[in-house]
């Protein structure tokens, strides 16, 4: 949907209106069968969390929870988080599996203010899997833990027969100590706070497509997998009391967040589209295909939401954390349309920017 700027129009309002009492509706489950999109992150996956698990699982403490579950131990704030991993191919350009195992769980820890500290590991692997194969993702993953300082304290492995696993598997769960200077929630997201990415967007779905083969696509893109903890350290030092909210942006990339976070904050949320960091090689193959780069999967960028008066401090110490050279302010929360997120153009109209059903490539982390 587009609009001319300034003052909406009324049939705009009209619509927004029925998006938005449409979006406030609670999830449900009503799926006869389970589908790819129930693991994509989009409102499938909503869906199934909100319809069926919640309501199973826990109730109000799983309504808050975001990347990571906090408790305390003897006073000692905590943080737990669990991730599986069936990425396909296990290896393409940029990175493995096994590196997204390590950095995807660390992350989920990080961008919940708390810093990591070990891991667990659960490997079910394929029977006839090459045994070069298995060393490789084991010393992928003893790398990747030593460069993001966490130790693997605990493990289990499994074999299935041929063809019911591709490859192998991975199921992480990592604990970590919260930061004093972390003060972290969607209930912090107010309007006037800046949203900021942590880098360019896309770079990881983009890697798997090309690794995949299935588009003939040429293009030189690695996956961005990386530990976010250095630049969380950085921006708790410098701009500790200001930050909002952080989330990184893996299933569903950067608008699957925005609209998560818009809808379970109650605010609406406004992103210039020119301003969102994004490689000419994505930006091609995103344009080849059809799809939105903003809903592409990424493995190491986050987005961050701080107040206003800190947000250029907040933009300069990411840039100059080593990864985050590409950061950049992209939006702002604002109070109209509530839960929704609207994209200002180049031409200078406005769109929804909408959370799919599902994600247009499935099984990338």
């Amino acid at each position: 949907m587009a609009a001319s700027g300034g003052a909406a129009t009324g049939r705009e309002q009209r619509v927004l209106g029925i998006i938005e009492t449409a979006r406030a509706k609670r999830a449900r489950f009503r799926d006869p069968h389970v589908t790819m999109a129930h693991g994509a992150g989009g409102k499938a996956t909503q869906g199934l969390i909100e319809g069926l698990l919640v309501p199973a699982f826990g109730g109000a403490a799983l309504e808050a929870l975001g990347d990571a579950g906090g408790f305390a131990v003897d006073g000692t704030g905590l943080a737990l988080t669990t991730d599986a991993y069936v990425v396909k191919p296990i290896r393409f350009p940029g990175g493995s599996i096994g590196e997204l195992a390590v950095n995807g769980t660390v992350n989920d820890l990080a961008v919940s203010g708390a810093r990591p500290l070990v891991l667990s590991l659960s490997m079910v692997l394929e029977e006839g899997l090459e045994a070069d194969v298995l060393r490789a993702e084991v010393d992928a993953i003893a790398a990747t833990a030593s460069a993001a300082g966490v130790a693997i304290v605990a493990g289990d492995t499994k074999v299935v027969e041929r063809g019911h696993c591709d490859a192998m598997y991975l199921t992480t769960a990592g604990v970590g100590q919260v930061d004093p200077r972390a003060s972290l929630s969607t209930a912090g997201i107010r309007p006037g706070d800046r949203v900021l990415v942590s880098g360019t967007v896309g770079d990881h779905g983009t890697a798997i497509m090309i690794a995949r083969g299935e588009f003939e696509l040429a293009a030189e893109v690695e996956s961005d997998t990386r530990s976010l903890w250095p630049a969380v350290d950085a921006l708790l030092a410098e701009v500790g009391p200001s930050l909002r909210c952080l989330r990184d942006a893996t299933r569903g990339g950067v608008a699957s967040v925005l609209n998560e976070l818009a809808r379970t904050s109650g605010v609406a949320m406004v992103v210039r589209e020119a301003a969102v960091p994004v490689r000419p090689a994505v930006v091609g193959a995103a344009e080849i295909l059809g799809l939105d780069p903003m809903y592409l999967a990424n493995e190491g960028k986050m987005v961050v939401f701080v107040a206003p008066d800190a947000a250029v401090e907040a933009l300069a110490t990411l840039r100059s954390v080593p990864g985050c050279e590409d950061a950049a302010e992209i939006g702002e929360v604002r109070t109209e349309p509530p839960g929704m997120v609207l994209v200002e153009t180049a031409f200078g109209g406005r769109r929804v920017m909408d959370q799919l059903v599902g994600d247009p490539l499935p099984r990338i982390c």
